[in-house]
């Protein structure tokens, strides 16, 4: 068993803080850019705008976080303090709501210049899942996130929260969400399913819904919401409408490039 007292803050000078989690952004983004115009657009009208569509990608990550978090987990406190809503710093962010945003704004920004805009969104799942192990490693690393009680050998004491052992869910989240999607993701892009437009954005809705799913069932729901119907967290009802989209994005995707 490990006791988890780690300082949420990564660097400091002076009186800036740098945190792990800021970090965790910062380099899931950097990668992700370097890795997209390496290897994975092979569209040279694409590859020259995919600097500007980094640019409303970031924004739209963080307001479609911000605002999932206030919709999906915390209306009523947000409702009564609207000034909260800007203090992104104190935490709150959703990974659905962001996913929205990124949705949303790849949309858009596809019309607008005459682009299919899952030829981006392929792109954007291949990497995401890098994005998504530096979070949850933050996650953990800041003691939030974490698991229900357990005697299992593995479990953790997150000091900042209290004496009991739990699961260290964040860390299930890094490998399942991260390493192993990732790991997926790369095999069927190996096998040409780039070329299926569309296919790639479904398989990552599915696996990441799917293995959210499952990994809540160890995880601490939201205080303020807790269980709601079927015992179900809120991550899970969120998640299993994503992994039906997910589903039929793949099915459809498929069969439109086959009759082809």
């Amino acid at each position: 068993m490990f006791t988890n007292n780690f300082d949420p803050v990564a660097i400091e000078i002076l009186s800036l803080e740098i945190r792990w989690y800021s970090l965790a952004y910062i380099f899931g983004i950097l990668i992700g850019w370097f890795l997209s115009k390496k290897f994975f657009i092979s569209n040279q009208s694409i590859k020259e705008k995919f600097d500007d569509y980094l640019t409303y990608l970031i924004i739209a990550i963080i307001v479609g976080g911000r605002l999932g978090y206030i919709l999906f987990y915390n209306f009523n406190y947000y409702i009564n303090n609207p000034i909260d809503i800007i203090k992104i710093w104190q935490g709150g962010m959703s990974f659905h709501g962001g996913l929205l945003g990124v949705i949303f704004v790849t949309i858009w920004f596809a019309k607008k210049n005459n682009h299919n805009a899952f030829n981006y969104l392929d792109v954007i799942s291949i990497v995401t899942p890098i994005g998504i192990f530096f979070g949850r490693i933050s996650n953990f690393i800041n003691s939030e996130l974490y698991g229900i009680e357990t005697n299992m050998p593995w479990a953790v004491k997150f000091i900042q929260v209290d004496n009991l052992y739990r699961h260290p869910s964040q860390l299930y989240e890094a490998i399942l969400e991260g390493l192993i999607l990732f790991i997926i993701l790369i095999i069927f892009r190996n096998k040409g399913f780039l070329n299926f437009p569309g296919f790639i954005s479904g398989m990552f809705l599915a696996f990441y819904s799917l293995f959210r799913f499952i990994i809540e069932f160890f995880r601490v729901p939201d205080e303020q919401i807790g269980y709601l119907i079927f015992n179900l967290t809120m991550g899970q009802i969120i998640s299993s409408i994503f992994f039906i989209f997910g589903i039929y994005l793949m099915t459809t995707k498929y069969e439109i490039q086959t009759k082809k």
